[in-house]
């Protein structure tokens, strides 16, 4: 008995001091919750493109926007594609830092078109191991369109890591852009960094 209660005395410490260094089990990402996410990533952009505010304030609101809800390091990662494995640790967290910046200025002036109009969150389905969350924006004087927003946990929280718009994956688009910087640069990422920070 005393064997037995000091084994399930152990246990219990060894389950409070696991559940202190990692925190509460996480809930699975559901149809629901990705759907949550991207309902409030969208009611925050709605804001920002009606708020009346100067471009650079829209932009420094969109960062904020990316930042809170954008799985960046997995998409900075996924942009760079193989060149991802023979980059530096450093080389990562400068590359994902700027990539943030320009990410946001250049989608945030995206989304400054659509002002005067919203976006709206239509449904949610499961592909594979993420969800695309399917929301269609209404301009004013055009057609409305198409904008997906594909979520994942994969990092650990629920974040989105691809939007796309009228059928334009952004991953897909930047791994070409910054493909072709690398290209003009030669393979040098610490001058691609650079020109990425100019861009930004």
């Amino acid at each position: 008995m005393n064997n037995l209660g000091r084994r399930t005395v152990l246990g219990m410490i060894a389950a409070a001091s696991a559940t202190l260094i990692t925190g509460p089990a996480r809930a699975a990402l559901t149809v629901a919750s990705a759907k949550q996410l991207i309902s409030q990533v969208v009611s925050d952009i709605n804001s920002v493109i009606n708020s009346g505010r100067s471009e650079s304030r829209i932009l420094k609101d969109f960062e904020k926007i990316f930042e809170k809800y954008g799985d960046v390091p997995i998409i900075a990662r996924s942009t760079l594609g193989p060149d991802a494995r023979r980059a530096s640790p450093a080389q990562l967290a400068a590359f994902s830092d700027a990539f943030a910046t320009y990410l946001a200025h250049k989608y945030g002036r995206r989304f400054r078109e659509f002002q005067g109009g919203e976006i709206e969150v239509i449904d949610a389905k499961q592909v594979k191991r993420y969800f695309e969350v399917d929301s269609v924006a209404r301009l004013r004087g055009q057609a409305p369109f198409s904008v997906v927003f594909r979520v994942s946990d994969r990092s650990g929280r629920n974040l989105f890591f691809d939007i796309v718009i009228e059928g334009i994956s952004l991953g897909k688009t930047e791994r070409t852009e910054i493909g072709a910087m690398l290209d003009r640069r030669r393979g040098d990422i610490d001058a691609m960094i650079a020109d990425l920070r100019a861009v930004g």
